[in-house]
């Protein structure tokens, strides 16, 4: 009787004996409240459940350090639990996993398991394998064929060491084949997705390779199981020709009506429905039943079952969504603790079993890192892509440990052998990370699309000398840098709009209009991308591995697709499936190789709009004590009082910094307060100019967004200076002692920037004013007409003060009082900015203390993130948005 209808049967028995039992026992009545009690299992059963879940995740905090998937934490928590390790402490495998709570243990694993396959079969595309077919069935014959023959080698000299005589050759020989055989598909695709491979050209070949395998392997060990299970070979054919049969019931009839029923449910369009889960569920119990009943392992049904659900309309990643959380927390690790349970590798007791058990390994990797790598050379790729294919297809993991363990419990495997291949899968799952990483490094990775030409942003001609943003405007003074391709950064809905305003600023419209010759030329374009944070849900991994269907799909980019399509802008559309640690790498990358010169990230901030419409102090920029505490509007992002607030601000603040260290392109942040920015009405632009390369590429863009004829602009160029009272120049510090406390301490610099000595400092002073001359001198009279027509709009005015925070934010209500809406763009340079040994720090932190911000465990993120100017503007809820730019660093030559 198979394993799975044999432990309901005595689950069964054991239950029947219940009324036996006169008491339940309890801590109140001075019993052990663990000590294992037939009348109620569930309390050792809740016991071991939470010592397993606890392992797990505590080798895996470890572990994911160092990119190993969760199954090798599972495997090893599993090991250390069982004879090898905790076993060999008195008393704890009798007091935590005592022998007679082994078979409700094994139930609910089972149960699992069930689950798990079914997963594992919901992951199976057919259309990856269709789309590559030559490919996929290249690889992953090659990928059978000499690993089951190398496996069927090592099979005979470890037979005759160290396996049992009453085991049949030829079902061992099978065993070990297919063990060697095997890629563990779930855990390949897991790896794939972590090291951003599955859209380069090694990615897709192995995605579809590994389909292939999985099928085929899965079919060997069902035809396995069958023999095994027979009682002679012509049963064992009958109970093969029956499963085939039963297969093409499910995948033909089946299929149909469970796709029928999708659509009349409408599970396709709103995800699964109760009814259509149901249905699903009595399904997989009923085809797992079967499978078992007739000789098969019931693995296979629920295998089956997951392969036939359809997937249209997403539906198979909402089922999983459904399902994957309970599997992969609490069934999946209880059957590796099992599999731990039986794997002793103090069996391992002598020379010989060791150098048998390396041999295994380095048979295992040989035997299919060769024919994958020499089967992908031969379709034409490179010996490092081959290599690396070759790499990811010897990976193990799970499946094979299903294999291990139908053998083990089929009385083929004794317990030393399957130690062996227990420990011979965690090495080959442990080294494919490090191999790939070493192999395939991410500069060498190539994608389908890289071959296309795309446009140069700098020049090609300088050699591949890198110009910072001083050097290039000393030395292309006269021309304007129009940036036109644009990467749009796309996470949630709530930050939509904003985005979206941000577009509709940076991309003009097309106007007719001859009196400014302000249309749009063709080669705007914007490509926006959806990031979608990979967790240890197997959903993620399969949005991942479908994201070419799953784009076309996606609510954010069909919302964003269609805002492109009515406002007249060009948009292309991607998708990355990354780590949520990896998100700011994804962007630099993804921008990098498309060629875009500005990235375009939304920030909403958690706030209220802000009631105050102008200052009334007698130091610009300050309010009476008594206005602000009736009036705070950003108490929500940087009080004290926003706990609830703190950690969603840093994980925003993380991402966008992590943007702007690791991006070689400018970035710019569009801050929503919350006071929507239109775009069809008349807007006005206020651009502090403080100096530097973040304040230069402000103004450059605001120059930009001015040729749309609806929007005028502001630049005041502040320098912090002493003011003169009573015809005698009084100093900065006194100026900030009255009244504006000095603060000494200087926070660590947050900038990409390096520090400026005396000559790079000149450079910068230069540079910044050849351009505020190019645009506010006489040059904006004998420019262009385009950027005429932009120059037109667009007032200059310099200002000296002791406070020149202060004084922009005062600037800001006087702006929103004439205009109805006012956006501020501004650089995020965080340099030294003195005067008389103040900072701007000291100022801005001042700025925050006035308006009680200053205390707020999220004042020093933000002010990090958008920098002292913003941070300041932000304070005082004066503008309606923001946006906060940073220059990249250009290599000339790169695309």
């Amino acid at each position: 009787m198979p394993e799975f209808a044999g432990s309901t049967i005595q689950l069964f028995g054991r239950f029947t004996k219940r009324a036996e039992v006169q008491s339940q026992g309890g801590l109140l009545n001075g019993e052990d409240p663990t000590a294992y009690n037939t009348a109620d299992p569930l309390r050792i059963w809740i016991v071991q459940v939470g010592i397993i879940i606890m392992m797990t995740q505590l080798l895996y905090l470890g572990l994911r350090k160092i990119k190993q998937p969760r199954v090798i934490s599972e495997i090893l928590g599993g090991i250390l639990l069982g004879p090898t390790a905790f076993g060999r402490i008195p008393g704890f495998t009798n007091h935590i996993f005592p022998a007679a709570s082994i078979p409700y243990l094994t139930l609910v694993a089972n149960i699992g398991l069930c689950l798990f396959l079914f997963i594992i079969g919901l992951e199976i595309d057919a259309s990856i394998i269709r789309r590559n077919a030559r490919l996929s069935v290249v690889v992953s014959l090659a990928g059978i064929l000499l690993p089951f023959g190398v496996g069927a080698a090592i099979s005979k000299p470890l037979y005759e060491h160290f396996s049992d005589s009453s085991v049949h050759y030829p079902y061992f020989m099978l065993f070990v084949g297919v063990s060697y055989s095997i890629t563990a598909f779930p855990v390949l695709c897991r790896i794939l997705t972590e090291l951003q491979l599955l859209d380069t050209t090694v990615g897709l070949i192995v995605l579809s390779a590994g389909v292939a395998n999985d099928v085929v392997a899965w079919t060997l060990l069902a035809l396995s199981i069958a023999l095994v299970n027979a009682t002679s070979g012509l049963t064992a054919l009958w109970t093969f020709l029956v499963c085939v049969a039963f297969a093409l019931f499910l995948l033909f009839p089946v299929k149909r009506i469970m796709l029928w029923l999708a659509h009349k449910t409408g599970s396709t369009v709103n995800g699964p429905t109760m009814f259509y889960m149901t249905v699903v569920m009595i399904v997989l119990w009923a085809s797992s039943f079967f499978t078992d009943i007739v000789g098969v392992n019931a693995i296979f049904g629920a295998f089956l079952v997951g392969v036939i659900i359809p997937r249209e309309g997403g539906l198979a990643i909402a089922l999983t969504e459904k399902l994957e959380d309970m599997v992969s927390i609490i069934f999946l690790p209880l059957y590796f603790t099992l599999s731990g349970l039986k794997t002793n590798l103090g069996l391992l007791n002598d020379g010989a079993a060791w150098g048998f058990m390396f041999v295994l390994a380095a048979l295992d990797f040989t035997g299919k890192f060769t024919s994958c790598t020499l089967a992908s050379r031969y379709l034409g790729f490179s010996w490092r892509e081959s290599s690396t294919v070759g790499g990811l297809m010897s990976c193990k993991g799970l499946v094979e440990l299903i294999v291990l363990n139908a053998g083990l419990s089929a009385g083929i495997l004794n317990e030393r052998v399957f130690s062996m291949f227990v420990l011979d899968a965690l090495i080959l799952t442990f080294l494919t990370t490090p191999i790939v990483n070493l192999l395939y490094p991410p500069e060498r990775r190539t994608r389908p699309g890289d071959a296309q030409v795309t446009e140069k942003i700098t020049p090609p001609d300088e050699g591949d000398k890198v110009v910072d943003d001083d050097q290039a405007s000393l030395v292309a003074p006269n021309s304007h840098p129009s940036r036109r391709r644009f990467a749009v950064i796309l996470d949630t809905f709530d930050h939509m709009p904003g985005i979206m305003a941000l577009t509709q600023l940076a991309v003009p419209p097309a106007y007719d209009d001859s009196n400014t010759s302000s249309a749009r030329k063709p080669e705007y374009h914007v490509d926006a991308l959806r990031l979608i944070e990979l967790s240890q849900r197997t959903s993620a991994v399969m949005k991942s591995s479908v994201a070419d269907r799953f784009i076309s799909t996606d609510p954010l980019l069909s919302v964003f697709k269609m805002f492109g399509e009515e406002s007249d802008i060009p948009v292309s559309t991607s998708l990355a499936v990354v780590p949520y640690d990896e998100m700011a790498a994804s962007v630099a990358d993804h921008a990098r190789r498309h060629g875009s010169q500005l990235v375009l990230i939304p920030w909403l901030a958690p706030i209220a709009g802000s009631t105050t419409s102008a200052v009334d102090a007698a130091v610009p920029g300050t309010l009476p004590a008594a206005k602000l505490e009736s009036s705070n509007p950003f108490e929500a992002l940087f009080g004290s009082g926003s706990k609830a607030n703190e950690s969603a601000v840093a994980l925003r603040s993380q991402f966008i910094r992590g943007v702007f260290s690791q991006s070689r392109i400018d970035v710019a942040v569009f801050v929503d307060t919350g006071d929507r920015v239109g775009t069809r009405g008349p807007q006005h632009i206020l651009c502090p100019f403080f100096g530097g390369p973040d304040d230069r590429l402000a103004l450059d863009f605001v120059v930009q967004l001015c040729a749309n004829p609806r929007i005028s602009a502001t630049i005041v160029r502040a320098t912090m200076g002493p003011v003169e009272v009573a015809g005698l120049q009084k100093p900065v510090e006194a100026i900030l002692s009255d009244g504006l406390p000095v603060i000494s301490t200087i926070g660590l610099e947050d900038s990409i920037y390096p520090y400026q000595n005396t000559e790079s400092r000149l450079q910068s002073d230069t540079a910044d004013s050849v351009l505020w001359a190019r645009y506010a001198g006489l040059e904006k009279y004998t420019v262009g007409t385009h950027l005429q027509a932009a120059l037109s709009r667009i007032t200059f005015e310099e200002l000296t003060t002791p406070v020149p925070l202060q004084s922009l934010i005062q600037r800001v209500h006087e702006f929103r009082e004439v205009h109805r809406r006012v956006l501020v763009v501004t650089g995020r340079s965080r340099s030294r900015t003195t005067m008389s040994g103040v900072t701007r720090f000291e100022e801005v932190k001042t700025v925050a203390e006035k308006y009680g911000c200053a205390s707020g465990g999220n004042f020093e993120l933000v002010r990090k993130t958008v920098g002292d100017v913003g941070c300041a503007l932000l304070v005082s809820g004066a503008p309606n948005a923001m946006v906060v730019v940073q220059a990249g660093v250009t290599s000339v030559g790169e695309a």
